[in-house]
């Protein structure tokens, strides 16, 4: 009789510790919720002149990456742009606003302004690496968490066509990427190339927004369209 209650005593221990492991197994499988930080540093490009708050490419890539996550999980974004910036004004707007070095990903598209108003290459030269190093501090110090985008062209618009040389407008941000794309191969740094997109303007006007100059909200969705897998192995 005292080896049955002995067995049944063992059997019932069993059963409970049985009970407690799933009981851990169940728990563990609901992930606690997690917030991920995203900074887009630029200009008109990055603010989305010309289209809605939410149709210009950081919001939207945000909106992408919000598909993968559940709804307790947090993305939250800072743009840091305004319409007309060269490297100079991102860079003193970024030194008075005192941004964290806590981000998951970062994207960096800047220079058009640069070459609309005719500023020395050489200071894109000297100001762009400044802003590489800057937007890698706020990506924690992993440059692997920044993206840098190309320069549109705007010669593939209604207003890059009647402006100045559009040949010449095209050559010179061809210039200016060029020299992106070195830094940033140079650095190991992820580069991606959405110049492209933007040369198909005039063969189809429903990628320039109302104002003839801007990429509209279909030309955004094509950048996010490559960067979205580029930011989710970011981020992951």
């Amino acid at each position: 009789m005292t080896k049955i209650k002995s067995i049944f005593f063992l059997m019932l221990l069993a059963i409970m510790s049985c009970s407690a492991n799933d009981d851990s197994i169940i728990t563990n499988e609901i992930p606690a919720p997690e917030t991920f930080k995203i900074l887009s540093l630029g200009d008109s490009y990055t603010i989305g002149q010309s289209v809605c708050e939410t149709c210009r490419f950081p919001e939207q890539l945000k909106d992408s990456l919000k598909l993968r996550y559940t709804e307790q999980d947090t993305l939250n974004l800072n743009v840091i742009a305004q319409t007309g910036w060269t490297t100079t004004n991102l860079i003193n707007t970024i030194a008075s606003e005192n941004i964290t070095n806590d981000y998951d990903l970062v994207t960096l598209l800047i220079g058009v302004n640069n070459q609309f108003q005719g500023k020395p290459f050489s200071l894109y030269e000297t100001e762009f690496p400044q802003l590489v190093q800057t937007a890698i501090t706020a990506a924690r110090g992993d440059k692997t968490k920044l993206v840098v985008l190309s320069i549109p062209d705007y010669a593939f618009t209604v207003f890059g066509q009647n402006f100045g040389n559009p040949a010449t407008t095209s050559s010179e941000i061809d210039l200016y990427n060029a020299f992106a794309e070195n830094h940033c191969t140079q650095e190991g740094i992820t580069f991606l190339n959405i110049t492209d997109i933007t040369r198909q303007g005039l063969d189809n006007p429903s990628l320039v927004a109302s104002d003839g100059l801007h990429p509209s909200t279909l030309a955004y969705s094509m950048f996010v369209e490559r960067l979205l897998p580029l930011a989710i192995e970011k981020i992951e």
